[in-house]
């Protein structure tokens, strides 16, 4: 009886003391930063742009990423540009696709076989508010949602703001991005068969209020950036509420890498949302919320609240290598940062 007393207490001490730990970066004394930026990694074509940078993924290879962005602008609308980017480790831009698909890129993913998923977050007319599948070469394999349809049926979203697909083949899309929209997580099965729905807006556990992004560790748990609730909620598979977490800032992307080293973008923070968090990317660990390094946002802060007051990178992804990037939607630019 004394023994498993002191394993209870011993295991309330090692919890408080991760606590402990994220209170204290929480409160401005903030974690070491290994990394250095590389300036103008990424070569673009001639005559094309950055627009808004908005996700970023990595290739089943490890090495090369994909990057969604806004066709040079604000949007891809009435645009004829490639919105998806393959670039490989030297930053040659390799593949581009997508063209005159979407409206409002949001989200990206890449599956263990090597397809990239992307949501357009908007409609207009006949398109958007969709889920595209597509092959390593740009081939559509499946398409979730009605174009240009708004809903919250089996076969509607409103603003999916990212996709994620698990190892046994379920797609998960983060359905919502405030306002009047939606505010849930869809299950789907590998077919695009709805299998169950979970969340509405408010700020509850299982609760959302802007669900921005997904990433999955490798137990399996589904993490939710719920940014206007500046935190990360993480379910099981069946949409069981398990813990929420607060000491990563407000964020707008979280990946989680093979092993397990998570990494959030905080885009938004400032003395008005969420006061007391510096803007960047978190760097810690997904099995115990311990928060291990801050890249700062190499951008000056906006305060205030709504559109334009972000400033850092929405989108983040880690290669095999370490080496971490962050999409830049209003500063419209790739960051690459390696290890000092």
């Amino acid at each position: 009886m004394q023994a498993r007393t002191w394993r209870i207490l011993g295991i309330a001490l090692v919890a408080a003391i991760a606590v402990s730990q994220a209170q204290v970066y929480a409160q401005g004394s903030d974690p070491p930063n290994p990394y250095r930026s590389v300036e103008n990694w990424a070569k673009l074509p001639d005559g094309r742009k950055w627009g808004q940078t908005i996700s970023v993924g990595i290739d089943r290879d490890g090495k090369s990423i994909w990057v969604f962005e806004r066709c040079g602008g604000t949007s891809c609308d009435a645009s004829d540009v490639a919105p998806i980017l393959k670039i490989d480790p030297s930053g040659n831009v390799t593949r581009s696709f997508g063209a005159g698909m979407f409206v409002f890129p949001h989200g990206l993913h890449v599956d263990r076989e090597g397809n990239v998923w992307a949501t357009d977050g908007r409609g207009k007319g006949t398109k958007g508010q969709q889920v595209f599948k597509f092959s390593p070469d740009g081939k559509v394999l499946m398409t979730l949602g009605k174009a240009g349809v708004t809903g919250d049926s089996p076969d509607t979203f409103n603003s999916p703001s990212d996709v994620l697909v698990a190892p046994n083949g379920d797609i998960f899309v983060a359905d919502g991005h405030g306002g009047d929209t939606n505010a849930r997580i869809a299950k789907f099965s590998k077919d695009g068969t709805l299998l169950k729905a979970w969340g509405r807006k408010g700020s509850g556990p299982g609760e959302f209020n802007v669900p921005h992004r997904l990433a999955m560790d490798s137990s399996g748990r589904l993490f939710v950036a719920d940014r206007s609730n500046n935190r990360i909620q993480v379910f099981d598979q069946d949409g069981k509420f398990l813990v929420e977490w607060k000491q990563f800032g407000r964020p707008s992307g979280v990946y989680i890498d093979a092993g397990d080293t998570i990494y959030v973008a905080d885009s938004e923070s400032n003395t008005t949302q969420n006061p007391g968090f510096r803007r960047g990317l978190r760097i810690g660990s997904a099995k115990d919320g311990r928060v291990a390094a801050l890249i700062p946002d190499p951008e000056p802060v906006k305060e205030g609240t709504g559109p334009g007051t972000g400033s850092a990178a929405e989108g983040v992804a880690a290669d095999a290598d370490g080496n971490v990037y962050g999409a830049e939607v209003d500063a419209r630019k790739l960051m690459r940062y390696v290890k000092k």
